[in-house]
């Protein structure tokens, strides 16, 4: 006989929220939802501003840790930050202010490798617990018509670096070496295991 009823573990409720996101990002919220987390969103406003002879990690990891413990002032619950830098050559790629902004990031990225980092920080019952997520990504050559496109797409306005590998710009990503979904916003294998030193049951109910 077969049984066709899903176990209570597997369900997801997103009407009971286990985690505050510090962010706006429907990314973060959706990789989270992947994994049975429901959170509740408190979006934060800090001061992004790299500082002086700030390396990228420094950087990232600085920004995840503030969002975490902005959003746990707003919460009851354990809060996740996290911050996602593109860098190439040891700069700091950040949204692009324009076409052309845009254009010249993706000139720089194609043919070539470039690194992506990851910081996550979440505030709970056994601290303030951090970490950064390096994955590298490798671009093949990419046409002037398809930079044109791609913007005209509308997906790169509010990415870092200029490109979403879960979307349209996936065409463009010849390898990848680390992990796909720190990339688009949240490495989950890792912030799996650092919600459960907080206590924070996935799937709906089971800290696994």
């Amino acid at each position: 006989m077969s049984d066709t009823t899903k176990p209570d573990a597997a369900r997801f409720d997103a009407s009971r929220p286990v985690l505050c996101l510090a962010s706006a990002s429907p990314r973060r919220r959706d990789l989270l939802a992947s994994i049975g987390v429901a959170v509740e969103v408190h979006p934060v406003d800090i001061d992004e501003t790299p500082l002086p002879d700030e390396s990228a990690a420094a950087y990232v990891s600085r920004l995840a840790c503030e969002k975490a413990l902005v959003g746990a002032s707003l919460s009851t619950l354990p809060t996740l930050g996290s911050d996602t830098a593109v860098v190439c050559d040891g700069e700091i790629l950040g949204k692009p202010e324009g076409s052309e902004h845009a254009a010249s990031m993706l000139r720089r990225l194609a043919g070539r490798a470039h690194e992506v980092l990851t910081a996550v920080t979440v505030s709970g019952p056994a601290g303030v617990m951090t970490f950064c997520v390096s994955t590298r990504v490798t671009m093949r050559e990419i046409a002037e018509d398809e930079i044109a496109a791609y913007w005209a797409s509308g997906e790169p306005a509010d990415k870092a670096g200029g490109y979403a590998i879960q979307g349209l710009a996936a065409v463009f990503v010849e390898r990848l070496e680390g992990s796909h979904s720190a990339v688009v916003g949240l490495p989950l294998f890792e912030t799996a295991a650092l919600l459960r030193r907080q206590g924070v049951a996935l799937w709906g109910g089971v800290l696994v």
